[in-house]
């Protein structure tokens, strides 16, 4: 309870929502309530009296009933939890541990869980408030029991259904790109983009020295979250500028400078304040971080590339160039954030779309080695976001490219491989007007035939 305490409203939601007892808590309290509602059906409103004799049940013979389907969704329950051990380890072993987190944060997994633990919760109230006494009779409380049991054996193909699924690589690794962009959607577009100002230019006429005032770090950790807008009214209203030493998603230690500000007026301020406008923890989150995103696919790659998997590193390639796209599309890469008058009140550390892009795609180069075949699947996956974006990023997509082929060039390659590698590089160089470049590295690959 003291680390949701610690954290701010915001992350505190994020953390329970994530935990795989908040859901199946929320389903408990929903089968105590149903538990009571029947009790009361049958013991204080004496619903069979209402109901053909037929449809009524003892009290001995609605007893029997529930303590046997006590087990059965016990077993149920067993089963479910030994297949969800079962995917977490293959999870963590083939792919990457903060898969692990993914899946467990998925609704239907966590409505699965609940579904098997409200039901168990039910069946085992509802058996504590039974007598053995024949004279009463039960309709609601059998009614429903079996209605539970069956529901749950539904669940419980479901949950296999779902796990299996969830657990092929071009589900983990759509799922994964789309909580990415669901973050880039509300972190980018609702709480840093309002504030960017529109060109990306330098800061004009007001240039600030290197060594400004420092706000030290008080604890070490991950930056995992920051309140850009209460920030920036504390600068509006100290009239200051604040620029950030690190960014979300690093490490800090403590005493480490985190914040640097210029003042104009020799006045004191609280750098309290100011610091608490950031969330530090032990642990990196997606709240905010972006390249954590971008980073759980690549490893994604490199772990399929490490167990001779090229079909999934491919996969993934294709999913990492449509998150690229997207950040390209949505944030306009200016460190500098604005008060409602254009003034500048925040400098972020700079990020470009070539970070990135390097983050990316930089990490899978780097452990392809000489996979040529992975290798023309990056650059081919660079014409495509090439054919597709805006000229401002064309400088970069091209410029890792060439970096990259003339990387391997260096090493033996076979005849095919070359082919089609220049054949995307090729793509690539007509996306970016690059054509007379092109034809440079042509030449060096053929000199070395």
């Amino acid at each position: 309870m003291m680390k949701y305490k610690k954290m701010s409203k915001r992350q505190r939601w994020q953390e329970i929502r994530t935990t795989i007892w908040y859901t199946p808590g929320i389903y408990i309290l929903l089968s105590i309530c149903i538990a009571v509602l029947t009790l009361y059906l049958d013991l204080g409103f004496e619903l069979s009296q209402y109901i053909d004799a037929k449809f009524s049940s003892q009290a001995q013979l609605t007893r029997m009933l529930v303590g046997t389907l006590i087990g059965g969704i016990l077993t149920l329950s067993a089963f479910t939890f030994n297949s969800l051990l079962v995917v977490l380890t293959t999870f963590s072993g083939q792919f990457s541990p903060r898969m692990l987190l993914n899946f467990v944060a998925d609704k239907k997994t966590q409505h699965v869980l609940g579904i098997f633990n409200g039901s168990f919760t039910y069946v085992l109230m509802v058996f504590l408030f039974i007598s053995n006494n024949n004279s009463e009779q039960y309709f609601a409380v059998p009614i429903t029991t079996v209605i539970l049991a069956l529901f749950a054996a539904v669940t419980f193909i479901y949950f296999i259904n779902h796990a299996t699924t969830w657990m092929q690589v071009h589900n983990i690794t759509y799922n994964m790109k789309n909580i990415s962009k669901k973050i880039i959607t509300f972190s980018l577009l609702k709480e840093i983009e309002p504030y960017r100002i529109k060109e990306n230019t330098k800061l004009g006429d007001k240039e600030y020295p290197k060594n400004g005032h420092r706000i030290v770090s008080q604890e070490s950790g991950y930056i995992q979250l920051v309140d850009f807008s209460k920030l920036i009214v504390l600068a509006k209203r100290d009239n200051l500028v604040v620029r950030f030493e690190y960014g979300i998603g690093e490490h800090v230690l403590t005493g480490a400078p985190i914040l640097t500000y210029w003042k104009e007026k020799d006045t004191a301020i609280n750098e309290l304040e100011y610091l608490n406008t950031l969330e530090i923890g032990h642990k990196q989150t997606e709240i905010q971080d972006l390249e954590f995103g971008v980073n759980k696919l690549s490893e994604i790659a490199i772990k399929a590339l490490g167990n001779n998997d090229p079909k999934t590193a491919t996969n993934t390639i294709h999913q990492m160039s449509e998150l690229l796209q997207t950040i390209a599309k949505m944030t306009r890469f200016s460190p500098f954030l604005v008060d409602e008058e254009k003034n500048i009140r925040v400098i972020l550390k700079e990020e470009d779309f070539e970070f990135y892009l390097y983050r990316g795609f930089g990490y899978i180069r780097h452990y392809a080695n000489e996979n040529w075949v992975i290798i023309t699947d990056i650059i081919s996956a660079l014409a495509t976001m090439a054919q597709s974006m805006d000229k401002q990023f064309h400088d970069d997509l091209w410029n890792f490219a060439v970096q990259t082929a003339k990387g391997i060039a260096k090493h033996e390659i076979y005849h095919l491989d070359r082919k089609y590698l220049l054949h995307q590089l090729s793509n690539l160089a007509t996306a970016t007007n690059r054509e007379s470049d092109y034809r440079k590295i042509e030449q060096d690959y053929l000199m070395e035939t």
